[in-house]
């Protein structure tokens, strides 16, 4: 809005810093920020004197979550408030990767809503039945990858190769929403304990800022050998948001939790990474950054195919961030660990920016 705003006015005087990309995801990140830590006390009293009992905990799970009941969930809300009012004040409008990100984020959010409702209110672990959630996921992301995809190839991409592409064809609009869908719900199956999934989703965040501002630049795509992908550095003011927004819910999700996040934050972050690697064209660059994400989700996978088939499990307990507390492990020591591992997946997620 306040770009649309400063473009009617030619950017004159203090307008003209509004016409920059990077001015405006600092501002997005400070918006959000700022957001968050307001509504958050008052947010979290709310959640709490309405849902009671709070998040159902696994009477099967770790003893040390026991101490956890009454903690309030959907604290995911938080988050797309702050980012919501971020984007709408800071980003380009006119853009349609902005509405395709948009509708994934509060699409995927309001599948997680009412999943997080049907489980507070029946206290119960189902919610909504997974077929019809995914349905549900999966009608979102193909509305957002039809509009992405109409605005650049269908061609995927192989990082550590300059100029190397799959051609996709029709397939690719499948392939993208797989793309948001997967990382909705590994996002979700991180999201087990106090901070883990917050942090890794910041710092996947802060990536893809990078990544999808020289995406956006002909010059600095053109150096790097990366796909050049026009206007899709604007996508750098949403990762900012994000990034605001979830270092806002840190502040109370940090041990011990005064909120949880739920399917609410979880899966409309999750579908948000998505929607950005998919818009930049970095889709399997996504999965090297996010591959803690991934690990949660394939030993989720492993599981319950290992399972039901020989009756017997791989892990202690799955996601796989249980298994490392079954082993005695403290929670404080896996959050902290595993952000150690999101941020050298980081790392190397941006190495191959260069090493093509």
């Amino acid at each position: 809005m306040l770009y649309l705003l400063a473009h009617w006015f030619h950017f004159e005087g203090l307008a003209n810093l509004i016409r920059y990309q990077s001015f405006r995801a600092g501002a997005a990140l400070m918006t959000a920020l700022v957001i968050g830590l307001i509504i958050g006390p008052r947010f979290i009293n709310m959640l709490r004197v309405r849902q009671g009992k709070g998040q159902p905990i696994r009477e099967d799970g770790p003893e040390s979550h026991q101490a956890k009941r009454g903690t309030p969930t959907m604290g995911g809300l938080m988050i797309l408030i702050s980012l919501v009012i971020s984007m709408v004040l800071w980003m380009d409008l006119t853009n349609p990767f902005v509405w395709a990100c948009l509708a994934v984020t509060i699409g995927f959010g309001v599948i997680g809503f009412m999943d997080d409702y049907d489980k507070v209110t029946k206290y119960s672990h189902k919610g909504v039945p997974g077929r019809v959630r995914l349905l549900m996921e999966f009608v979102v992301a193909g509305i957002a990858a039809w509009i992405i995809v109409s605005q650049i190839n269908n061609n995927l991409y192989v990082p550590f190769l300059s100029g190397r592409s799959i051609p996709l064809g029709p397939f690719y609009y499948v392939f993208a929403a797989l793309v948001m869908v997967g990382a909705g719900n590994a996002v979700n199956l991180t999201d087990g304990l106090d901070g883990l999934a917050t942090m890794p989703v910041i710092i996947a965040a802060g990536t893809f800022a990078i990544i999808a501002y020289l995406a956006g630049r002909a010059d600095y795509a053109h150096y790097l050998g990366i796909p050049h992908v026009p206007r899709a550095g604007e996508l750098a003011i949403l990762c900012a948001g994000i990034m605001g927004a979830g270092l806002a819910f840190l502040w109370f999700n940090a041990p011990p939790a005064a909120v949880f996040m739920g399917d609410t934050g979880s899966l409309a972050l999750g579908g948000a990474l998505g929607a950005i690697a998919v818009a930049a064209h970095h889709e399997i660059v996504l999965a090297i950054v996010g591959g803690l994400f991934v690990l949660e989700a394939v030993s989720v996978i492993i599981q319950v195919a290992v399972y039901k088939r020989t009756g017997r499990r791989v892990f202690l307990m799955a996601p796989i961030h249980h298994h490392f507390e079954k082993l005695g492990w403290k929670e404080s020591t896996v959050v902290i660990r595993f952000w150690i591992v999101s941020i050298v997946l980081a790392i190397i997620g941006l190495s191959t920016l260069k090493l093509r």
